[in-house]
């Protein structure tokens, strides 16, 4: 059996409107997805992302906008966020939707393995609550004011309730055994350390429902009309219902791989392995926990009111733009500050004046050349090339920057190519030369240039396109501005 790659976004707030954060998380999964494909096949490998539709946040934001059917409102925000991530060239397989029938029998199906294996009790919660994040809030969630450090102060309220709590501190011993052992491989390290350390600081059992009363937009509690599901715990659910309902099991026992942000590291690290120990259901086998994007040094929320709009983004730079400066700001391990000012400079020095730079003056100097001592991929193996010969497209440290899920440095190897192959132009100077010297230095530089789209193809894929059918073209013609300078 062919090896199978499941990876998956988080799902987000139907009512958010999407912002830098969201792109980010949504393309680097995208691009993930993209290059496995290429290795394993299209059809072993499954990407979802989707809409939490569910709880009080979204409940407030259909009455604010004057709706009384929340299906209705939720219904017009997916088709929003649909359109949006078409318009970005995301490549999923599924859109997850909480309000699915099927997910919501699932949920409350595995809720009740939960409760048959006496792990769930019923108790009061009395504390802090946080409707920007749909969180109930410990020590180490709230500042030195005793509120959200990421959401407005009226958000963040004390609450006092009966709910039913799962036996997290049960399993947490456990949870923290499989992340030390790798058996749970959580990414980069320091976020691994992170959530190990919490744990460390002491477990306590998480609630897992929520008065009907103050939750009704939500999943009934199994056999307890008067509470609904904590919208978090039916969210992680997503995951697992969403092969399920299309028939895709077979990808949860292949290679797995959760994107996620470092404010939700506690529950996809720790409580939804617990979920899944108590329910019997095998491990996901990765997680990549990404930092945030700020400006002057906060994170992006819609609360606080600092968010960058991805139609903005994309109305600048282009959609492979916007893939490409996302990806070359990565967040990787520590918050990344981002400027307009910066992301102009990055996006001049790499795409317009580099790669774009680079098909243009061949393209002009190869103008009517028949490319006839060329493979049909356009790859001249006894070229020269420093490229890796196992894999023509992709020298061995791109590849290893893929794999590692360091795109960050994905685009650095790019850049590093389009320099190589701009320093083989320099030297030749083809422009000096005519007949078949000039012929044979320009074959060498289309073959690098073609290696380059292949290789770059995840994270720009509308351009790498474009290039392949430039240089493929017979005879070639000038190029098109691939990015035009700002």
């Amino acid at each position: 059996m062919a090896k199978k790659f499941y990876i998956t976004t988080p799902i987000y707030y139907a009512n958010d409107v999407g912002h830098i954060g969201n792109l980010f998380a949504t393309t680097f999964s995208d691009v993930i997805a993209r290059y496995y494909r290429s290795k394993l096949g299209k059809d072993n490998v499954y990407f979802t992302t989707g809409l939490d539709e569910h709880g009080t946040t979204v409940e407030n934001s259909a009455k604010k906008n004057g709706y009384t059917d929340y299906k209705k409102y939720v219904d017009e925000r997916a088709d929003y966020w649909i359109n949006d991530f078409s318009s970005t060239q995301i490549s999923y397989n599924y859109f997850a939707r909480t309000t699915n029938p099927s997910h919501e029998k699932f949920a409350s199906d595995f809720v009740k393995k939960m409760i048959s294996e006496g792990d769930v009790y019923k108790d009061v919660f009395k504390g802090k609550y946080c409707y920007g994040h749909e969180k109930f809030l410990t020590a180490s969630d709230i500042d030195e004011r005793g509120l959200c450090p990421d959401h407005r102060p009226d958000q963040v309220i004390e609450v006092e309730e009966e709910n039913y709590f799962f036996k997290l501190s049960k399993y947490a011993p456990k949870v923290k055994e499989l992340i030390e052992n790798g058996e749970i491989n959580v990414k980069p390290d320091n976020k691994r350390k992170e959530i190990l350390a919490r744990i460390d600081q002491g477990v306590e059992d998480q609630s897992i429902s929520r008065p009907k009363s103050k939750v009704t937009w939500a999943i009934e509690f199994p056999d307890d009309g008067s509470q609904t599901i904590y919208v978090w715990v039916e969210a992680l659910l997503n995951y697992l219902s969403s092969l399920e309902i299309n028939g895709k099991w077979g990808f949860w026992e292949g290679e797995t791989l959760h994107v996620l942000g470092k404010d939700i590291n506690w529950f996809h690290n720790l409580i939804w392995p617990a979920m899944l120990l108590s329910a019997g259901y095998p491990l996901f086998k990765r997680s990549f926990v990404h930092s945030f994007y700020t400006v002057g040094g906060r994170k992006m929320s819609k609360s606080i009111g600092n968010v960058i709009a991805p139609k903005d983004l994309v109305s600048k730079y282009g959609v492979d733009g916007t893939r490409y400066l996302l990806l070359a700001n990565t967040p990787y391990q520590d918050d990344v500050d981002i400027t307009w000012e910066a992301l102009d400079a990055r996006y001049n020095s790499d795409l317009a004046n580099g790669l774009g730079n680079l098909v243009s003056r061949v393209a002009k100097l190869a103008e009517g050349t028949m490319r006839t001592s060329l493979d049909a991929h356009g790859i001249t193996p006894k070229s020269g090339s420093s490229l890796n010969q196992d894999h023509p497209e992709m020298p061995l440290s791109l590849k290893k920057a893929y794999d590692e899920l360091r795109l960050h440095d994905v685009t650095s190897e790019i850049n590093n190519l389009v320099s190589e192959a701009n320093e083989y132009l320099d030297e030749k100077t083809p422009w000096k030369l005519e007949g078949e010297p000039k012929q044979k230095v320009l074959e060498v530089a289309i073959q690098k240039i073609i290696q380059i789209a292949k290789a770059a193809e995840p994270v720009i894929p509308e351009t790498s396109r474009k290039i392949q059918k430039i240089f493929t073209s017979h005879p070639i013609k000038p190029a098109e501005v691939l990015f035009k300078r700002i």
